[in-house]
C-alpha cells in the first residue's frame, strides 16, 4: 500500500474509532485484489449512529482530498454502509450483519 493510502487509511480509521465505532480493523489488500487496496470495516451501534458517522465522514474525505465514488445522500437503513474510496473501500456494519458475513475472515483465508 503506498504511503498516502496508508495515511488516509490510518486517518479514517482514527475517525472512526473516535466516533464511537467499536472493533475497527484495517486489512491490507494489495496483491490480493486488484480493485482496491484496503478494507476497513467497523461496527456501529444502530442505524442512527450509522447514518450519523457517515453524514459526518464526508467532513474528513473533503480534509483529506479523498474522492468517493458511491455517494449517498442517505445510508440506507438495513445496517451496512459500503463507502467506496477506490484504494480504501469503508464497511460500516451492524454487529449483526459483521458477525453474518464475516469479512475478516473471508479475507484473512485468502
Amino acid at each position: 500500500m503506498n504511503e498516502r493510502t496508508l495515511s488516509d487509511a490510518q486517518a479514517i480509521v482514527s475517525y472512526l474509532e473516535d466516533h464511537r465505532c467499536s472493533d475497527v480493523h484495517m486489512i491490507d489488500l494489495e496483491g490480493r485484489a486488484s480493485w482496491t487496496d484496503c478494507f476497513i470495516i467497523a461496527t456501529v451501534n444502530s442505524v442512527g449512529h450509522l447514518r450519523g458517522v457517515v453524514h459526518n465522514i464526508w467532513d474528513l474525505f473533503n480534509e483529506r482530498g479523498i474522492a468517493v465514488a458511491n455517494r449517498q445522500k442517505k445510508p440506507a437503513g438495513d445496517g451496512w454502509e459500503l463507502i467506496d474510496c477506490g484504494d480504501i473501500i469503508v464497511h460500516l456494519m451492524s454487529e449483526e450483519l459483521r458477525e453474518f458475513y464475516a469479512l475478516e475472515r473471508l479475507w484473512r483465508e485468502l
